[in-house]
């Protein structure tokens, strides 16, 4: 089956975003809320599944799954969102404005996940 071209704009962002998470781990590292433990593997963990999850958004069989995780696993960033809006060290450098505007972004993507969820 031959998707949208956009569904493909998805998983190449996500591919790219869980690429990262190897090439620039310390950018994750430095945004890991301090509560939680091991941070470099929730790292790697986390760019694992995200590839994972864009590689399924390809196939018939796997998209609606790939879906329903993405949309779990933007959820679960919330709470490193949140997190970076405790204070200056949390926020690591970037301005108040972004960190505020990425909220509402996460919702943006679970919907536009959603849009391609078929029962």
């Amino acid at each position: 089956m031959i998707y949208p071209w956009h569904l493909y704009v998805m998983s190449v962002m996500y591919f790219f975003a869980g690429i990262m998470h190897f090439v620039k781990p310390k950018a994750y590292l430095r945004i890991m809320p301090r509560y939680l433990p091991q941070h470099k593997l929730l790292v790697f963990l986390s760019g694992l599944v995200e590839i994972a999850l864009a590689i399924g958004l390809c196939f018939e069989e796997t998209k609606d799954l790939s879906i329903l995780g993405i949309i779990a696993m933007l959820a679960v960033f919330l709470l490193v969102h949140f997190y970076m809006l405790t204070g200056k060290k949390a926020a690591a450098g970037i301005p108040v404005w972004v960190l505020v505007f990425r909220i509402p972004l996460q919702f943006v993507l679970m919907f536009w996940a959603l849009w391609y969820l078929q029962f």
